[in-house]
């Protein structure tokens, strides 16, 4: 079966090569007309397809052509509208981050990782963080501090030591950087309807930045981190190799 297929590709030389056989091979479509998209790159360039996906909530299959790849297929040039009618999907629930500057100017963003705060200065952030309407610690002392969605806990999440979460578990990881006040802290495990707010102590002594995903918003007074699961996303993943799958076998690596 025919399936109208739109290639986006990183500017890695090894994916703008695979994009122009690709397109040759199987023709190319624009987003909007087609039915599913095709990523060539590395996680960062998955990451970019999934997010023009908030609206119209197309399928993205991606193929690795940059480094790590954790969330891409294997490449391979032949059999592509074969593996995509046989691929197995995995639904990703996005995070909304609102996040209010010190001037008082309020800035929405999604993220499908995580959604980070880090201090700006050589200045430690000292934060206040509320989950669900109730204080849960009046200061913590850190380098920063994020809420992982289970797609993101093996990205920077687990970098920060924070733990690895299956696909579909419902759970959102809060995990600090670097924390030196409380010191022996090591975060929380978070249901996934959690609302976790963040107030900037001392936010102009002590400048903080958030960013969902790579959207950065510096100089913040509070950050809302909530789920939205109005924009779900859909990636597809190869029989036997799915995001599930992968996640769980990241648990047992050394």
């Amino acid at each position: 079966m025919t399936i109208k297929i739109a290639f986006t590709a990183s500017r890695r030389p090894e994916a703008q090569e695979a994009l122009q056989r690709l397109t040759r091979h199987y023709g190319q479509y624009d987003e909007e007309d087609a039915e599913v998209v095709v990523a060539l790159g590395g996680d960062g360039s998955m990451l970019n397809a999934m997010r023009r996906r908030f609206d119209d909530r197309k399928p993205v299959y991606g193929m690795n052509r940059g480094t790590v790849g954790f969330l891409m297929n294997d490449f391979a040039e032949d059999n592509l509208i074969e593996r995509i009618n046989k691929a197995e999907k995995a639904t990703l629930v996005p995070l909304r981050m609102t996040a209010t500057d010190v001037n008082g100017e309020h800035f929405e963003r999604l993220a499908i990782n995580e959604v980070s705060l880090f201090r700006e200065t050589a200045q430690s952030a000292k934060l206040r963080i509320r989950v669900d309407g109730n204080e849960r610690m009046s200061e913590l002392t850190c380098d920063g501090i994020m809420v992982a969605t289970p797609a993101g806990s093996t990205a920077y999440n687990l970098s920060a030591h924070g733990p690895i979460l299956p696909i579909g578990a419902n759970l959102l990881a809060l995990t600090p950087v670097s924390a030196f006040r409380p010191r022996r802290w090591r975060g929380a495990l978070l249901r996934h309807d959690a609302k976790v707010e963040f107030e900037i102590v001392e936010p102009n002594r002590r400048p903080v930045a958030a960013a969902a995903d790579n959207q950065e918003v510096r100089d913040i007074a509070k950050v809302f981190v909530t789920e939205d699961r109005s924009k779900p996303l859909t990636m597809l993943f190869d029989p036997g190799h799915a995001l599930d799958e992968r996640i769980l076998r990241e648990q047992f690596s050394f």
